[in-house]
């Protein structure tokens, strides 16, 4: 599992999920990060909220996927 502030594709979860492939040790890996998409202009709560970036979205996604 990877979190970021940035888009999921060229991002950090790609990363470690290419690192995990190229080792031989590959396995799922759930980026949770910003939608490949223009994204909206605002204040970083309110689009963290939107974008599923908040303290209480990353929660859910973890526990969710546990």
């Amino acid at each position: 599992m990877t979190c970021e502030n940035h888009t999921v594709r060229g991002g950090l979860g790609e990363a470690v999920a290419a690192t995990l492939a190229f080792a031989g040790k590959a396995r799922p890996v759930l980026p949770i990060a910003l939608p490949d998409e223009f994204l909206a202009a605002g204040a970083l709560p309110t689009l963290h909220d939107r974008y599923g970036l908040s303290t209480d979205a990353v929660v859910s996604r973890v526990r969710a996927a546990c």
